[in-house]
């Protein structure tokens, strides 16, 4: 049986709650350029959205849930669009010149955007690989969408492997350093597209941003 359709026991929610709180709590750091106003008002959205998630399923996901799922995704939107208002205010900030003499302030600032985005990447393919952890414990899945390397050679890791949140969180992380696939394949359209949408949001805060932290440093 191909891994993609074996059942598993599911996994926890936990890491992934652990990662988005840190990365919520980094933002906090942000100047008042780039925060978005009033600027308790999303992270206290997000912060209840993942606290009615562990409440509804506090342990391992391994059946499916309508209003679970519901509820991750509402929360997967959120964090998504204040990232996305979170870089498109950094990069115009730095295009009018708002931040003109504030170089160390940019680079804390594109560094904590930068990881936001990682972390906000991995969610969507750890929410929409094989349909969800929930969907992947129960292993409906036809083909894969994301192929792992222990899944093309299942000798590499024990007979029960499944990915899990951290491999996601590392899925997404060098593909926003390295701007292409590693070793973690795209198999699906959707799967192409958002590391393609990732890649280029990854080269252009690295680019805008940091080359232009660096320049100012240096003059």
């Amino acid at each position: 049986m191909p891994a993609w359709r074996r059942a598993t026991e599911g996994e926890t929610r936990w890491p992934a709650a652990v990662v988005v709180l840190g990365t919520l709590g980094l933002q906090l750091a942000l100047p008042d350029r780039v925060v978005l106003e009033p600027w308790w008002l999303l992270p206290v959205v997000s912060v209840l959205l993942l606290v009615a998630l562990l409440l509804i399923n506090p342990g391992r996901m391994g059946e499916f849930s309508k209003v679970e799922r519901i509820v991750s995704l509402v929360l997967l939107a959120v964090v998504s669009v204040t990232t996305a208002a979170l870089a498109v205010r950094l990069v115009l900030g730095i295009v009018h010149g708002s931040f003109s003499g504030h170089a160390p302030q940019v680079l804390v600032s594109g560094a904590i955007v930068y990881w936001t985005n990682i972390v906000v990447f991995s969610l969507w393919y750890w929410e929409f690989d094989r349909g969800g952890p929930a969907r992947r414990a129960i292993g409906r899945s036809e083909y894969p969408d994301l192929q792992f390397p222990q899944m093309d050679s299942p000798d590499l890791a024990r007979a029960d492997w499944e990915p899990k949140y951290a491999d996601y969180l590392y899925l997404s992380f060098t593909n926003s350093t390295a701007f292409s696939p590693t070793d973690v394949m795209p198999m699906r359209i959707w799967t192409k597209l958002t590391m393609m949408v990732q890649a280029a949001v990854s080269l252009v805060l690295a680019v805008m941003v940091f080359a232009w932290a660096v320049g100012a440093l240096r003059g």
